[in-house]
């Protein structure tokens, strides 16, 4: 894609995003600089991305009839997958026919919007080194792979979810019911089918932001963003900071994986390729064809974030991975459920050193929804997480 048209007009340039949330809304603001008309689809209204982009459209993305009439109805260039709940066999027939394009690719998108098509994909087909896991159908199977070679502690995971929703650690017999409960009631959709992982003792897990993106001779080029470490609790990102300190061996190690894997996937955009690191040993977790939460941390440590560099990659621009700065990010809850909250202590937090916002705009809030981050650049990771955590524990979101 080399000609850019002007948005509102026969010859735009038209991206559909499926899925418009706090990561999506970042991707929309990206493409609408370059000069993109853009068209954000959510399963609710007024989510953050609908709240930018050129159109807002609201369907169920995982019934394969209605996303199918929309993109026939909209005919946008290029369809963005940003959330796992979607339709991708109703993807992949659609691009055969030549309908559309889908980022990276339609394959790419149905193997790894479920935790099963790319475990599979990367421990059997690509033989690289991950946890040992099985997938079971019922409270029954899960109980039998642990006390079958799992063994405690272990995780288990929805199939398909997002943010660690649904994801818990299991320490013994009387936690394997509530964990298969949690699983359930955490996933994107209600299949009834978890992964169960062997604990790997890690000394830490990072992101390894990894992009695809056509080179000068036209020829797709491998790029990689510094590491990203980040804390997780429950498997929901909590804090993140860049550049994560790394053994040569093990950040070398890091990005062959990395590079295996999204090799395998192909097409062209960012990935984001999560990673256990122990020593010099390194194993492979997960990966989303799309920008990632914990990559949130670019926007204020890179030349191109990670969503500027998702943006460039799919329109077939050069993309540039260097670092800035060292900067951290941590997440502001909502702290409370309610439509429509209000913040305060913005300008507290904007008071300490280097520091932003962003308040995500979702028009309702859970206790444990993320609502806004705070991010902070410094001289060093250290410094910059410090400042992160107090500007974001000044914000005080509450009931309107």
């Amino acid at each position: 894609m080399t000609t850019f048209g002007t948005p509102l007009s026969p010859h735009a340039t038209k991206v559909m995003l499926l899925g418009s949330g706090e990561l999506g809304k970042e991707v929309l603001i990206a493409l609408q600089r370059l000069g993109v008309e853009t068209i954000a689809v959510d399963r609710y209204e007024n989510a953050p991305g609908q709240q930018v982009a050129h159109h807002r459209r609201t369907i169920t993305m995982s019934d394969p009839a209605q996303l199918k009439a929309l993109i026939e109805a909209e005919r946008p260039h290029l369809v963005v997958p940003e959330i796992e709940a979607i339709a991708t066999p109703m993807l992949e027939e659609l691009e055969a026919a030549g309908t559309v394009r889908v980022i990276p690719t339609a394959r790419a998108a149905r193997l790894t919007m479920d935790r099963e098509g790319i475990r599979v994909l990367a421990a059997e087909t690509l033989a690289l080194p991950t946890s040992p896991y099985q997938f079971c159908n019922s409270l029954e199977e899960l109980q039998a792979a642990i006390d079958g070679g799992i063994g405690y502690p272990c995780i288990v995971k929805p199939v398909m979810s997002s943010s660690g929703k649904g994801q818990s650690k299991i320490d013994g017999p009387g936690d394997v019911k509530t964990a298969w409960d949690y699983a359930m009631a955490g996933g994107r959709v209600s299949h009834g089918r978890v992964i169960v992982e062997g604990f790997i003792d890690f000394d830490y897990e990072i992101t390894q932001l990894t992009v695809r993106a056509v080179g000068a001779d036209g020829q797709i080029e491998t790029h990689f963003c510094d590491p990203i470490g980040h804390v997780q609790v429950s498997g929901d990102y909590v804090e993140s900071w860049q550049p994560h300190p790394m053994h040569p061996a093990a950040l070398e190690k890091s990005r062959q994986i990395a590079k295996a894997v999204t090799d395998n996937l192909g097409g062209q955009g960012l990935f984001g390729v999560e990673l256990f690191v122990k020593g010099q040993d390194v194993w492979f977790s997960e990966v989303s064809p799309r920008p990632h939460d914990t990559g949130l941390v670019t926007l204020c440590t890179q030349n191109q974030s990670e969503f500027e560099l998702h943006a460039r990659a799919i329109l077939g621009l050069p993309v540039d991975t260097s670092l800035r700065n060292p900067g951290a990010s941590a997440v502001i809850y909502g702290g409370v459920d309610a439509v429509g909250i209000v913040f305060d202590g913005v300008e507290e937090a904007l008071r300490v050193p280097d520091t932003d916002l962003r308040l995500f705009g979702k028009p309702e809030s859970f206790t444990k929804r993320r609502m806004g981050v705070a991010l902070a650049r410094a001289a060093d990771v250290h410094t910059a997480r410090d400042n992160a955590k107090l500007a974001a524990s000044k914000v005080k979101p509450r009931k309107a």
